[in-house]
Protein backbone atom coordinates (compact mmCIF):
# COMPACT_ATOMS: atom_id res chain seq x y z
CA UNK A 1 0.00 0.00 0.00
CA UNK A 2 1.66 3.36 -0.96
CA UNK A 3 1.73 5.81 2.30
CA UNK A 4 0.00 9.38 1.25
CA UNK A 5 2.15 11.96 1.26
CA UNK A 6 1.20 14.30 4.03
CA UNK A 7 0.52 17.95 3.50
CA UNK A 8 3.41 19.55 5.84
CA UNK A 9 6.19 17.99 7.23
CA UNK A 10 6.93 19.82 10.92
CA UNK A 11 10.93 20.42 11.53
CA UNK A 12 11.52 20.62 14.91
CA UNK A 13 15.18 20.60 16.28
CA UNK A 14 15.09 19.30 19.96
CA UNK A 15 18.07 20.36 22.78
CA UNK A 16 16.77 19.43 26.26
CA UNK A 17 13.34 20.62 25.35
CA UNK A 18 11.65 18.14 27.95
CA UNK A 19 9.33 20.88 29.23
CA UNK A 20 7.93 21.85 26.52
CA UNK A 21 8.40 19.50 23.75
CA UNK A 22 4.90 17.76 24.45
CA UNK A 23 3.04 21.39 23.81
CA UNK A 24 4.93 21.90 20.95
CA UNK A 25 3.74 18.68 19.48
CA UNK A 26 0.41 18.79 20.31
CA UNK A 27 0.14 22.04 18.74
CA UNK A 28 1.45 20.84 15.58
CA UNK A 29 -0.84 17.47 15.31
CA UNK A 30 -3.95 19.34 15.97
CA UNK A 31 -3.50 21.31 12.48
CA UNK A 32 -7.24 21.43 11.07
CA UNK A 33 -7.78 20.98 7.46
CA UNK A 34 -4.35 19.72 6.38
CA UNK A 35 -2.53 16.12 7.44
CA UNK A 36 0.98 16.42 9.10
CA UNK A 37 3.64 14.38 10.14
CA UNK A 38 6.12 15.80 12.80
CA UNK A 39 9.72 15.03 12.61
CA UNK A 40 11.82 15.69 15.74
CA UNK A 41 15.33 15.57 15.40
CA UNK A 42 17.03 15.39 19.26
CA UNK A 43 20.12 17.11 18.71
CA UNK A 44 22.18 14.55 21.81
CA UNK A 45 19.45 15.76 24.77
CA UNK A 46 20.41 14.74 28.19
CA UNK A 47 17.20 15.11 29.41
CA UNK A 48 13.88 13.07 28.62
CA UNK A 49 13.68 14.89 25.20
CA UNK A 50 14.10 11.50 23.12
CA UNK A 51 11.46 9.99 25.58
CA UNK A 52 8.80 12.16 25.33
CA UNK A 53 8.83 12.15 20.96
CA UNK A 54 9.12 8.47 21.07
CA UNK A 55 6.18 8.20 22.89
CA UNK A 56 4.09 9.96 20.16
CA UNK A 57 5.20 7.22 17.89
CA UNK A 58 1.57 6.13 16.36
CA UNK A 59 0.99 9.45 15.87
CA UNK A 60 2.96 10.28 13.06
CA UNK A 61 5.88 11.28 15.04
CA UNK A 62 9.42 10.46 13.79
CA UNK A 63 12.35 10.47 16.15
CA UNK A 64 15.72 11.32 14.76
CA UNK A 65 18.32 10.61 17.12
CA UNK A 66 21.34 12.38 16.31
CA UNK A 67 24.51 10.93 16.74
CA UNK A 68 26.45 14.31 17.90
CA UNK A 69 25.31 17.53 19.26
CA UNK A 70 25.57 20.02 15.41
CA UNK A 71 23.51 22.76 16.93
CA UNK A 72 19.73 24.06 15.58
CA UNK A 73 20.85 24.32 11.98
CA UNK A 74 22.39 20.15 11.80
CA UNK A 75 19.27 19.63 13.58
CA UNK A 76 16.95 21.37 10.86
CA UNK A 77 19.03 19.89 7.98
CA UNK A 78 18.84 15.86 9.72
CA UNK A 79 14.91 16.54 9.97
CA UNK A 80 14.47 18.14 6.58
CA UNK A 81 16.09 15.00 4.96
CA UNK A 82 14.15 12.68 6.19
CA UNK A 83 10.53 14.57 5.63
CA UNK A 84 8.05 13.67 3.25
CA UNK A 85 5.41 16.41 3.06
CA UNK A 86 4.09 19.08 0.18
CA UNK A 87 5.71 21.52 2.89
CA UNK A 88 7.88 21.96 5.50
CA UNK A 89 7.46 24.17 8.71
CA UNK A 90 10.09 24.97 11.22
CA UNK A 91 8.68 24.48 14.41
CA UNK A 92 11.07 25.43 17.65
CA UNK A 93 10.65 22.30 20.53
CA UNK A 94 9.17 25.73 22.90
CA UNK A 95 6.71 27.15 20.29
CA UNK A 96 3.38 26.41 19.49
CA UNK A 97 1.07 26.86 16.23
CA UNK A 98 -2.62 27.55 16.20
CA UNK A 99 -5.02 24.96 14.90
CA UNK A 100 -5.69 26.98 11.72
CA UNK A 101 -2.52 27.86 10.93
CA UNK A 102 -1.08 25.80 8.28
CA UNK A 103 -4.11 25.64 6.06
CA UNK A 104 -4.14 29.76 6.23
CA UNK A 105 -0.66 29.82 4.65
CA UNK A 106 -0.93 27.11 2.09
CA UNK A 107 -4.21 28.34 0.94
CA UNK A 108 -2.46 31.70 0.46
CA UNK A 109 0.66 30.36 -0.80
CA UNK A 110 -1.18 28.62 -3.65
CA UNK A 111 -3.52 30.82 -4.83
CA UNK A 112 -0.77 33.58 -5.58
CA UNK A 113 1.51 30.21 -6.99
CA UNK A 114 4.21 31.20 -3.89
CA UNK A 115 6.98 28.94 -2.54
CA UNK A 116 7.33 30.28 0.85
CA UNK A 117 4.66 31.94 3.27
CA UNK A 118 4.71 33.77 6.72
CA UNK A 119 2.24 34.68 8.48
CA UNK A 120 2.19 37.11 12.03
CA UNK A 121 3.40 35.87 15.37
CA UNK A 122 1.96 35.87 18.90
CA UNK A 123 5.10 36.76 21.15
CA UNK A 124 4.27 35.48 24.70
CA UNK A 125 6.75 36.07 27.50
CA UNK A 126 7.67 34.13 30.48
CA UNK A 127 7.08 36.33 32.90
CA UNK A 128 3.16 36.40 32.36
CA UNK A 129 3.02 39.70 30.45
CA UNK A 130 -0.16 39.72 28.15
CA UNK A 131 0.35 38.25 24.95
CA UNK A 132 0.80 40.91 21.62
CA UNK A 133 1.24 40.51 18.33
CA UNK A 134 4.88 41.08 16.70
CA UNK A 135 2.85 43.26 14.09
CA UNK A 136 -0.27 45.19 13.68
CA UNK A 137 -2.79 43.14 11.08
CA UNK A 138 -3.52 45.72 8.72
CA UNK A 139 -0.03 46.09 8.84
CA UNK A 140 0.91 42.95 7.17
CA UNK A 141 -2.29 43.51 5.10
CA UNK A 142 -0.28 45.94 3.39
CA UNK A 143 2.39 43.88 2.75
CA UNK A 144 1.31 41.30 0.88
CA UNK A 145 4.19 40.04 -0.26
CA UNK A 146 7.70 39.91 1.10
CA UNK A 147 10.55 41.11 -0.90
CA UNK A 148 14.24 40.26 -0.63
CA UNK A 149 15.25 43.99 0.03
CA UNK A 150 12.59 44.66 2.43
CA UNK A 151 13.61 41.17 4.39
CA UNK A 152 17.17 42.18 4.33
CA UNK A 153 17.03 45.53 5.79
CA UNK A 154 14.63 44.46 8.39
CA UNK A 155 17.55 42.19 9.62
CA UNK A 156 20.14 44.69 11.21
CA UNK A 157 20.90 44.95 14.44
CA UNK A 158 19.75 47.68 16.89
CA UNK A 159 16.57 48.82 15.24
CA UNK A 160 13.42 49.83 16.92
CA UNK A 161 11.18 48.18 14.93
CA UNK A 162 10.50 44.48 14.91
CA UNK A 163 12.01 42.63 12.06
CA UNK A 164 10.90 40.32 9.71
CA UNK A 165 13.85 37.47 10.46
CA UNK A 166 11.44 35.96 13.61
CA UNK A 167 8.86 34.97 11.37
CA UNK A 168 8.24 31.12 10.58
CA UNK A 169 7.86 30.42 7.42
CA UNK A 170 6.94 27.35 5.62
CA UNK A 171 8.41 26.26 2.19
CA UNK A 172 6.92 24.39 -0.70
CA UNK A 173 9.59 20.66 0.12
CA UNK A 174 9.73 20.60 -4.37
CA UNK A 175 11.20 23.86 -3.95
CA UNK A 176 13.42 23.40 -1.35
CA UNK A 177 14.86 20.59 -2.93
CA UNK A 178 15.23 21.49 -6.64
CA UNK A 179 17.54 24.13 -5.48
CA UNK A 180 19.09 22.36 -2.87
CA UNK A 181 18.67 24.82 0.08
CA UNK A 182 20.25 23.39 3.62
CA UNK A 183 20.33 25.24 6.93
CA UNK A 184 24.42 27.25 7.57
CA UNK A 185 25.68 24.70 9.53
CA UNK A 186 28.28 26.91 11.37
CA UNK A 187 25.73 29.63 12.52
CA UNK A 188 23.94 29.30 16.00
CA UNK A 189 22.03 32.11 15.60
CA UNK A 190 20.78 33.85 12.41
CA UNK A 191 20.22 30.21 10.44
CA UNK A 192 17.01 30.94 9.69
CA UNK A 193 17.31 34.35 8.59
CA UNK A 194 20.02 32.86 5.65
CA UNK A 195 17.58 30.19 4.47
CA UNK A 196 14.62 32.46 3.90
CA UNK A 197 17.05 35.23 2.00
CA UNK A 198 18.48 32.41 0.19
CA UNK A 199 14.88 30.82 -1.19
CA UNK A 200 13.86 34.33 -1.95
CA UNK A 201 17.44 35.38 -3.81
CA UNK A 202 16.42 32.17 -5.76
CA UNK A 203 13.46 33.16 -7.18
CA UNK A 204 11.25 31.84 -4.32
CA UNK A 205 8.04 34.19 -3.90
CA UNK A 206 7.17 34.93 -0.16
CA UNK A 207 3.57 35.86 0.60
CA UNK A 208 2.06 37.24 3.89
CA UNK A 209 -1.04 35.47 6.44
CA UNK A 210 -1.46 38.99 8.53
CA UNK A 211 -3.53 36.39 11.03
CA UNK A 212 -1.30 35.30 14.03
CA UNK A 213 -0.83 31.66 14.09
CA UNK A 214 2.28 31.03 15.65
CA UNK A 215 3.07 31.37 19.48
CA UNK A 216 6.37 32.76 20.06
CA UNK A 217 7.50 31.97 23.57
CA UNK A 218 10.30 34.14 25.27
CA UNK A 219 12.47 32.50 27.95
CA UNK A 220 15.30 33.38 30.12
CA UNK A 221 18.72 31.90 28.57
CA UNK A 222 16.94 31.44 24.96
CA UNK A 223 19.98 31.52 22.29
CA UNK A 224 18.37 33.63 20.57
CA UNK A 225 18.14 36.60 23.18
CA UNK A 226 22.11 36.40 23.98
CA UNK A 227 24.12 37.42 21.46
CA UNK A 228 27.49 36.93 21.77
CA UNK A 229 30.44 37.89 19.67
CA UNK A 230 31.08 34.95 17.95
CA UNK A 231 27.26 34.65 16.98
CA UNK A 232 28.56 37.76 14.69
CA UNK A 233 31.56 36.70 13.42
CA UNK A 234 29.38 33.76 12.24
CA UNK A 235 26.64 35.63 11.11
CA UNK A 236 28.90 37.72 9.38
CA UNK A 237 30.67 34.78 7.49
CA UNK A 238 27.55 33.96 6.57
CA UNK A 239 26.72 36.59 5.12
CA UNK A 240 29.75 36.70 3.00
CA UNK A 241 28.71 32.95 1.76
CA UNK A 242 25.44 34.27 0.98
CA UNK A 243 27.10 36.69 -1.59
CA UNK A 244 29.36 34.73 -3.33
CA UNK A 245 26.25 32.34 -3.67
CA UNK A 246 24.10 35.24 -4.90
CA UNK A 247 24.06 37.82 -7.26
CA UNK A 248 21.88 41.07 -5.69
CA UNK A 249 20.29 44.18 -7.53
CA UNK A 250 20.93 47.40 -6.68
CA UNK A 251 17.90 47.56 -4.21
CA UNK A 252 19.05 44.23 -2.27
CA UNK A 253 22.82 44.98 -2.25
CA UNK A 254 22.21 48.55 -0.59
CA UNK A 255 20.19 46.67 1.82
CA UNK A 256 22.71 44.12 2.06
CA UNK A 257 25.40 47.21 3.04
CA UNK A 258 23.08 48.69 5.59
CA UNK A 259 22.51 45.42 7.35
CA UNK A 260 26.52 44.92 7.31
CA UNK A 261 27.17 48.10 8.45
CA UNK A 262 24.77 47.10 11.61
CA UNK A 263 26.82 44.01 11.80
CA UNK A 264 30.23 45.86 12.35
CA UNK A 265 28.94 48.15 14.89
CA UNK A 266 27.27 45.27 16.90
CA UNK A 267 30.38 43.61 17.29
CA UNK A 268 31.99 46.80 18.17
CA UNK A 269 29.26 47.51 20.36
CA UNK A 270 30.02 43.66 22.31
CA UNK A 271 33.74 44.55 22.30
CA UNK A 272 33.34 47.86 24.08
CA UNK A 273 31.15 46.07 26.25
CA UNK A 274 33.85 43.70 27.11
CA UNK A 275 36.57 46.37 27.52
CA UNK A 276 34.43 48.05 30.09
CA UNK A 277 34.07 44.60 32.10
CA UNK A 278 37.71 44.36 31.51
CA UNK A 279 38.24 47.83 32.72
CA UNK A 280 40.35 48.38 30.03
CA UNK A 281 40.34 52.39 29.52
CA UNK A 282 42.77 52.00 26.33
CA UNK A 283 40.66 49.17 24.93
CA UNK A 284 37.32 50.84 25.20
CA UNK A 285 38.89 54.17 23.32
CA UNK A 286 40.20 52.57 20.81
CA UNK A 287 37.15 50.13 20.10
CA UNK A 288 35.38 53.75 20.29
CA UNK A 289 37.64 55.65 18.33
CA UNK A 290 37.52 52.84 15.30
CA UNK A 291 33.50 52.88 15.52
CA UNK A 292 32.11 55.73 17.59
CA UNK A 293 28.42 54.60 16.68
CA UNK A 294 28.94 51.64 19.53
CA UNK A 295 28.89 54.05 22.31
CA UNK A 296 25.58 55.04 21.51
CA UNK A 297 24.09 51.67 22.23
CA UNK A 298 25.08 51.44 25.39
CA UNK A 299 22.86 52.11 28.65
CA UNK A 300 22.90 55.46 29.95
CA UNK A 301 25.45 54.77 33.53
CA UNK A 302 27.61 53.13 31.87
CA UNK A 303 27.72 55.69 28.55
CA UNK A 304 28.76 58.39 30.89
CA UNK A 305 31.52 56.48 32.11
CA UNK A 306 33.14 56.07 28.98
CA UNK A 307 32.51 59.54 28.18
CA UNK A 308 34.37 60.74 31.38
CA UNK A 309 36.97 58.20 30.58
CA UNK A 310 37.80 59.43 27.41
CA UNK A 311 37.62 63.01 28.38
CA UNK A 312 40.48 62.33 30.88
CA UNK A 313 42.41 62.06 28.13
CA UNK A 314 41.21 63.70 25.68
CA UNK A 315 44.40 66.22 26.42
CA UNK A 316 46.51 63.58 24.90
CA UNK A 317 45.10 63.11 21.53
CA UNK A 318 45.12 66.23 18.92
CA UNK A 319 41.70 67.84 17.54
CA UNK A 320 42.20 66.36 14.38
CA UNK A 321 42.09 62.47 15.32
CA UNK A 322 38.66 62.97 15.21
CA UNK A 323 37.73 61.33 19.30
CA UNK A 324 35.57 64.49 19.86
CA UNK A 325 33.28 63.04 17.42
CA UNK A 326 31.81 60.38 20.30
CA UNK A 327 31.69 63.42 22.68
CA UNK A 328 28.43 63.79 24.60
CA UNK A 329 26.72 60.43 23.04
CA UNK A 330 25.86 59.34 25.68
CA UNK A 331 21.82 57.95 25.58
CA UNK A 332 20.38 54.97 25.32
CA UNK A 333 19.24 53.44 22.35
CA UNK A 334 16.40 50.56 22.74
CA UNK A 335 17.81 47.48 20.85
Amino acid sequence: MTKTQPDVSFIVAAYNAAETLAKAIDSALAQRGVSVEVIVADDCSTDETRTIAERYADRNVKLLALARNGGPAAARNAALSASNGRWLAVLDSDDTVEPDRLRRMIERAEKAEAQIAVDNLRVIRADGTPPETMFTEQSLAETPELTLPVFIRSNALFQTTHNFGYLKPIFQRAFIEQQGLRFNEALKVGEDYLFLASAIALGGRCVIEPIPGYDYQIRDGSISRVLALHHIDAMIEGDKAFLRDHTLDAEAAAAQEFREQSLRRGRAFLILVQNIKDRSISGAITTAWSNPSAVAHLKMPIAIRIHRALARLRHLVSPRTGLTAIDGVTRSRKG
